[in-house]
């Protein structure tokens, strides 16, 4: 018997592609997921990078019975960070995650096996690298999500993901939940938001616990050392601009955390700054989100060899899936920030 409230699966089959007869993986908008950091690649890791995560707790809770009947406290609702309210029958078992940051989200809190569908920018972490894809740059289809007979859809609205799937999602009756990563408060909001979600409610608080203990261990030896001022840069055009963070960002926050000040610290405008205007600032700390030979890239630049932090030895390579992907990780990057800035803090 279907679920009650839903269609059968050959009626969502149905009911999306008479609604979606254009839309398909490959057709839509382009964009990257690390929203506000400005970076030209998407914000997973690269080749050589580590990938540790937060270890999940306990064990998945609440399913329905062989009768279909809910368990204990379902249906509930949730709200989403679009302030919709959105009804969930029953603990989700087939959940489509779009987005790198939504993956690792959920697999934190123990539900990688749970998720049934991917776009094409995961890279982490690799149990679920083979699920089926349900779009990638250029757009994301709610036909293959209805294909995976999905009970439940996280995404964020990078990429047009939100409008161009919530509409036809409702219609078809996917349950779909919106979040955002704008900063580090938003993240563990993320986390609880999820557990809430799929009964994992013990897993989530284990993991923002477990990320505010490491984050006041990082306050706590920084306390009362001076913050060098920092430029970290996202991407290289290859034209003479860097893509590096605005300081609204999770990215911005997990810096400050991690004791540094951001070398532009004002700017609202494209995510971008040009050689010059980094000659000008003289950062005492440049950080590349890349691999270490593009961090050594950087004392060949024209005029940069005179940069304070050329002269000093602090250029650092620094990974992108911790600074770059709004997860459960970023705890890693403020810990591996905070080494580079302050290595005598970390010292014995």
């Amino acid at each position: 018997m279907p679920q009650r409230g839903r269609l059968p699966r050959r009626a969502l089959l149905a009911g999306a592609a008479a609604l979606l007869p254009g839309v398909a993986a490959g057709q839509g908008a382009t964009g990257q997921e690390a929203t506000g950091q400005g970076a030209t690649g998407q914000g997973a890791a690269g080749p050589g990078e580590d990938a540790r995560s937060p270890a999940a707790a306990g064990p998945a809770t609440g399913s329905a019975d062989a009768a279909g009947t809910a368990p204990a406290g379902w249906p509930r609702t949730v709200t989403d960070a679009l302030g919709r309210a959105v009804a969930l029958p029953a603990p989700p078992r087939r959940i489509v995650a779009i987005f790198a940051s939504n993956v690792e989200l959920l697999a934190a809190l123990g539900l990688a096996d749970r998720i049934a569908g991917i776009e094409a920018y995961t890279r982490y972490p690799p149990e679920v690298l083979g699920r089926p894809l349900v779009g990638g740059r250029l757009g994301f289809s709610a036909e293959a999500i209805a294909r995976l007979d999905a009970d439940l859809v996280v995404m964020t609205p990078a990429r047009q993901a939100a409008g161009t799937l919530l509409d036809p999602l409702a219609r078809i009756g996917i349950p779909s939940l919106v979040v955002l990563g704008r900063d580090l408060a938003d993240i563990l909001g993320n986390l609880r938001l999820l557990g809430r979600a799929t009964g994992r409610e013990a897993a989530a608080e284990a993991v923002v616990a477990a990320m505010e203990r490491r984050f006041a261990a990082v306050r706590a030896r920084l306390a009362g050392r001076p913050r060098p001022r920092v430029f970290l840069e996202t991407s290289n055009t290859g034209r003479g601009t860097y893509g590096t963070v605005r300081p609204d960002t999770y990215t911005a926050d997990a810096v400050r955390l991690a004791g540094g000040d951001l070398a532009f610290p004002a700017f609202r405008g494209p995510a971008q700054v040009s050689g010059e205007a980094v000659l000008r600032a003289d950062p005492d700390v440049i950080l590349v989100a890349g691999r270490p030979d593009q961090a050594a890239e950087v004392a060949s630049r024209p005029g940069w060899d005179s940069l304070r932090a050329v002269r000093e030895g602090r250029v650092h390579p620094v990974s992108r899936a911790f600074l770059l992907i709004p997860g459960p990780r970023v705890a890693d990057g403020v810990e591996q920030v905070a080494r580079l800035l302050h290595p005598a803090a970390f010292a014995g």
